[in-house]
């Protein structure tokens, strides 16, 4: 097991400290880090929201999310009595002077600012840090999606905290890019010669990206329907996601390397045009169905019985136009209430050029590699074999798969403990850089706007399936399938 080391001394505010993500993400990931002895005594966490609620009762809803068999009673206490909570209103200057005692004491350390708020909010917190003087040269921020839910929104966003905060400190934080089977994608292209030579037109096919979850809005009704699943998800994890399959080799594992090649993928994205949207994208949104044998309501019910054009699903067709991309699709599929929750990167290679074996052998599938990233994190090889035995020549596909869960026999830090320690350490490489962002927008924006011209309601699918119909025509008009239908 890898030896840990402690990050530097240093004080995490949370903007938003008792709000859901805090919670249930946040809180659970530093008490974590806490566990494994990378915090250093005197590092502190000071959580800022307009409640008065204690750190006791705060910690409490916290503890509900730290696993059973992780819990230790003695660090869980020494770290709440590292913790604090300031009831103040960001938005407003009223009651900032306890808050900017408390770290005017501690001018050295590495200060975070975590903005787990509203992004309207972004801006106005940035500003009163600087007018109280809490900005010194060793502070980060940290910007929770979304950033904006436009263009326009986005550079306002980007332009207040920027006023405010060099680029080097701003972190633009996507979960997604934490999981470990996400860096292992890294891994898996640039550490090994296997690969390099066939990713590329010439042997693949085309990659699908999906992102299904199986649970509604829940309580971000409110949010979600005025967002959507294109912004939600599509605009960061998902074009993030496909940023790091179809990324040129780096020259060098940096931050500003890795982002370089990363956003000349966003900006070499074929535009969906207005006449393009009807063939390139799907969106949907869920009714009643069942969930595991459970019924459940439709979003409408979910939003409280008020009528939404909000899309709860999409699928888009996308190309990378570059030489090593141009042609092969890239299928986006993301959405709430679907048959399971799953999240996978598949990269379906060419089929073989001839068939030499008899009609009898059995048919020859493509070769898949399915990249898993949850729930079970792991990769797999889809390869034609032999069927062992007499008789003649059976061929019959053959996975190759790597578990983490079993090739590993420990515990690995989750997404948002690797993320929160390296905002600390000041590395970036796994955050979004503000052009990142900007040209993201700048693909999906025209895809909103088309929607919005469009009279067309999203269409309608039960909970509890792959979405509507039409995703699945998105993909078989070209002659191909999504893995969950093509898959034993």
């Amino acid at each position: 097991m890898a030896t840990v080391v402690p990050v530097s001394s240093f004080d995490f505010v949370v903007f938003g400290g008792t709000g859901d993500l805090a919670v249930r993400k946040l809180l659970p990931a530093l008490y974590l880090r806490d566990r494994d002895k990378q915090i250093t005594p005197d590092s502190r966490i000071l959580l800022v929201s307009r409640s008065k609620e204690s750190v006791d009762a705060i910690a409490k809803r916290a503890r509900a999310h730290v696993p059973d068999d992780l819990f230790d009673e003695a660090v869980w206490r020494s770290f709440l009595a590292r913790t604090q909570h300031f009831a103040l209103d960001a938005a407003h200057d009223e009651g900032w002077s306890s808050f900017e005692r408390a770290l005017a004491d501690r001018p050295e350390p590495v200060r975070v600012f975590y903005l787990a708020t509203a992004p309207d909010l972004f801006g106005p917190i940035c500003t009163r840090l600087r007018t109280h003087n809490l900005v010194t040269p060793n502070s980060r921020i940290v910007l929770e999606k979304p950033i904006g839910h436009d263009l326009a929104s986005a550079r306002a966003v980007n332009e207040a905290v920027g006023a405010v905060f060099d680029e080097a400190q701003i972190f633009r934080i996507d979960h997604y890019l934490g999981k470990e089977t996400v860096q292992n994608l890294l891994a898996l292209r640039f550490a090994n010669s296997l690969f390099e030579s066939l990713w590329n037109r010439g042997s693949i096919d085309h990659v699908q990206i999906t992102v299904a979850e199986s649970i509604g809005v829940g309580t971000r009704a409110g949010y979600y329907d005025g967002s959507g699943a294109l912004r939600d998800m599509v605009q960061n994890h998902l074009l993030q996601l496909l940023c790091l399959v179809a990324m040129e080799p780096p020259t060098q594992m940096h931050q500003d390397t890795v982002r370089d090649e990363k956003l000349k993928v966003l900006r070499a994205l074929k535009p969906i045009t207005p006449d393009m949207l009807a063939g390139w994208s799907v969106r949907g949104q869920y009714r009643a169905g069942a969930i595991d044998g459970v019924g459940v309501p439709g979003y409408v019910e979910d939003l409280g019985g008020a009528a939404s054009r909000t899309e709860t699903f999409v699928a888009l067709r996308a190309e990378v136009e570059t030489w090593r991309w141009g042609g092969v699709p890239f299928y986006l599929r993301t959405g709430k209430r679907l048959a399971e929750r799953t999240s996978e990167i598949v990269i379906q290679f060419r089929p073989v050029p001839h068939n030499i074996f008899a009609a009898d052998a059995g048919a020859i599938l493509p070769n898949r590699l399915v990249i898993r990233l949850q729930p079970n994190e792991g990769i797999e090889l889809q390869l034609m074999s032999k069927d062992p035995g007499p008789g003649g020549m059976r061929i019959k596909p053959t996975n190759l798969n790597l578990s983490f869960a079993e090739a590993f026999k420990t515990r690995y830090a989750d997404a948002y403990e690797r993320l929160l320690m390296d905002v600390v350490r000041g590395n970036s490489t796994l955050f979004m850089r503000r052009d990142e962002v900007e040209a993201a927008w700048t693909w999906i924006e025209p895809i909103l706007e088309g929607w919005a011209r469009d009279d067309a309601p999203p269409k309608p699918y039960p909970a509890g399936t792959w979405g509507p119909a039409a995703s699945i025509a998105l993909v078989e008009r070209e002659g191909r399938t999504w893995d969950d239908e093509g898959s034993d």
